[in-house]
């Protein structure tokens, strides 16, 4: 009854609306049950009603965590702990496609679900975790994929049959983006799905079982993909688009990477694996790009870090396309993303 005055209340304001933008507030969501944060704060996402057939669904980012030394809230941890004030988890505080006032933003008139993040798990983990450390063990409630659910819930009551849906993620939830398209795109058979991860491409790695078995993803993968034979031993990141592609081929994949991405070679060296970003990358998305039946790639210099919280989706340019036009063509119906990529002459290598 709570949703579907919810439901209700939504699609009035929506109506009312004579243009869909700034005056679409967003509501603050707060869910108990099985969800929650790494520090056993509540965990909280966010819903703004505006046009109702057009939806985005964004995984924020903020690390990840797999040991006492990264995990530790109390030390200095690599990763979102809580949901709260100052957690980088409020779409009010970020620009890019969360700027509501500017109109050059693709999604300024879409409704949207900001899925939070604050579990260290790529918004995929399903385990309590204890690990060891100098002072006694930190133990870590990785409860990503329940508190993604709990988003995804909220956002099948509020937007019933959207025509478009964007999945999107930033770092972490670039991740889990392939993932949650797919389970979208399973809820919603008739809409048009795409993807646009921005800031994951490039983790060039062998299968990070300690990843998988410390946050219990694959058990906890969602049943709409086929995971007969796959375990944590096999599972690469860049696999998490196979199993969704294969499970939904109609999606549309898109990436969006800086050649020296400061963020994830950090990562990549803290997960053993020191690297610059981009061979690895561009290995990654030449695989890609062979394996999926639809993918648009766009690969910009410098070392920044996602694009779609920051005002870089605006100031950036690339080959002469601007992220900005870039992204509009990736949610067009009518038209297909190019495929951009920074030059060797030094244009991979500036700010």
């Amino acid at each position: 009854r709570r949703r579907l005055a919810r439901l209700l209340a939504g699609f009035a304001l929506g109506a009312s609306a004579a243009a869909f933008g700034a005056g679409n507030p967003w509501q603050t969501i707060e869910r108990a049950g099985e969800t929650g944060c790494a520090d056993g704060s509540p965990y909280r996402f966010h819903v703004r009603v505006a046009d109702p057939s057009r939806l985005l669904v964004f995984f924020n980012g903020g690390g990840a965590c797999w040991n006492a030394a990264t995990c530790d809230p109390a030390g200095r941890p690599t990763y979102r702990v809580h949901t709260g004030e100052g957690s980088g988890n409020d779409p009010r505080e970020y620009g890019g496609a969360f700027d509501l006032d500017n109109p050059e933003n693709p999604f300024r008139e879409w409704s949207q679900v900001f899925v939070s993040y604050c579990s260290g798990d790529v918004h995929l983990g399903d385990a309590t975790a204890r690990y060891p450390g100098p002072d006694g063990d930190v133990v870590i409630r990785h409860a990503g994929r329940a508190n993604a659910e709990a988003a995804l819930a909220e956002a099948y009551a509020f937007f019933p049959e959207p025509a478009e849906v964007v999945v999107a993620g930033g770092s972490a939830g670039a991740l889990a983006s392939p993932v949650y398209a797919a389970v979208l795109a399973e809820h919603y058979p008739e809409a048009r799905i795409t993807q646009l991860g921005g800031g994951g491409a490039g983790y060039r790695l062998p299968p990070p079982t300690v990843l998988w078995e410390s946050w219990g993803v694959i058990p906890a993968l969602p049943a709409v993909l086929d995971t007969a034979g796959v375990s944590s031993d096999s599972l690469r990141i860049t696999d998490l688009h196979r199993l969704a592609a294969a499970a939904a081929p109609g999606i549309r994949f898109h990436s969006y990477d800086n050649a020296y991405d400061a963020v994830q070679e950090q990562f990549l060296a803290l997960l053993g694996h020191p690297a610059e970003l981009l061979p690895g990358l561009d290995a990654n998305l030449d695989d890609l790009h062979a394996d999926l039946p639809y993918l648009r790639s766009y690969v910009a210099g410098g070392e920044f870090h996602t694009l779609l919280r920051y005002d870089e989706l605006y100031t950036r340019r690339t080959a002469g396309v601007r992220a900005v036009d870039w992204v509009a063509s990736v949610i067009d119906p009518a038209r297909d993303a190019a495929n951009v990529h920074c030059s060797c002459d030094g244009e991979c290598r500036g700010p």
